[in-house]
């Protein structure tokens, strides 16, 4: 038995909460993994994993042991790495799980530059604007752009977004400037399924203001909220990162300029805080120095 697959193992069983999970993800039989666990078992001579049924759990002395193992692992890879990854260009498979638009219309850009310039990895995007558990879906990354993050996160802030206030030409002159957040009530605002918010934040004196929006179209696609707005249906709220070339072109209008709109964090998520693979790493680095503190597409922030 090699003690540290075993360890590795043992801790993958616990993270995705059955033998039939590990099993499938590493396409082997699941008495290989039930085996292999049981044999540390033996080996320590205690019981780490409580079975049941439905489900299992640690026992007492598994949720040390655990701990143990998490940390033991994070040396050894730590130690490993120490001595190849300033000596080897960065190779292997990437898993990343990434939002639809961001994704599409400023990472895929990034990504193609990058496995230009390192020509021993491989990429495998999954888009989703919801969230995923990285350790169950095999993700080695998520991307993700949030205004927080939720309690256990383990991530590194990449770059901001800022939401801007959008109408068409055409739906200005037929309903009006909206000239104050509290006005946006009396106009149809197109709003994002993926948010329980019927009110759109701004900061008024220092503090987060929430208006009140209402309207009659929803879509759980950004794109499809701006195209709307293209059309004239209504106004939007869209980050600067999808809204930069309307606005440049004049298909959009940015409103309430004089109130600051909130601001999202974009994040390198990581399944968990163990050492980082230096594929990973290098790539979250170089996303970082593409995006940076002021992202390109903030400058329309600018326009006059």
């Amino acid at each position: 038995m090699d003690r540290l697959d075993s360890m590795r193992l043992f801790i993958r069983v616990v993270e995705l909460g059955s033998f039939s999970a590990v099993a499938q993800q590493m396409n082997v039989a699941r008495s290989v993994v039930t085996r292999q666990v049981a044999a540390l078992e033996t080996h320590l001579g205690s019981k780490l994993l409580a079975r049941s049924t439905r489900r299992l759990s640690l026992t007492s002395t598994g949720a040390g042991y655990l701990e143990k193992c998490r940390e033991i692992l994070s040396l050894v890879d730590a130690a490993e790495a120490s001595l190849t990854d300033d000596q080897q260009a960065p190779r292997g498979h990437i898993r990343i799980t990434l939002p639809y638009s961001f994704g599409i219309q400023q990472l895929m850009p990034m990504f193609g530059d990058f496995m230009a310039a390192n020509p021993a990895i491989s990429i495998e995007l999954v888009f989703n604007d919801q969230r995923v558990n990285l350790i169950e879906g095999g993700f080695d990354l998520a991307i993700r752009i949030s205004d927080r993050l939720d309690p256990g996160d383990v991530a590194r802030k990449i770059g901001s977004s800022r939401a801007v206030i959008l109408a068409a030409p055409d739906y200005l002159k037929r309903h009006g400037k909206p000239k104050h957040p509290r006005e946006l009530i009396q106009h149809e605002c197109a709003g994002y399924l993926l948010t329980t918010h019927s009110s759109w934040p701004f900061i008024i004196d220092g503090k987060t203001q929430w208006f009140p929006v209402s309207g009659r179209l929803k879509a759980n696609s950004g794109d499809a909220l701006l195209a709307a707005a293209i059309r004239g249906i209504c106004i939007t709220s869209a980050p600067t990162f999808m809204a930069e070339q309307a606005v440049r072109e004049h298909k959009l209008e940015m409103l309430l300029r004089g109130f600051q709109t909130s601001e999202a964090g974009i994040y390198a998520i990581f399944p968990s805080n163990r050492y980082v693979p230096h594929r990973v790493s290098t790539l979250v680095e170089y996303l970082a120095q593409r995006i940076g503190p002021k992202p390109p597409w903030d400058e329309i922030l600018k326009m006059k």
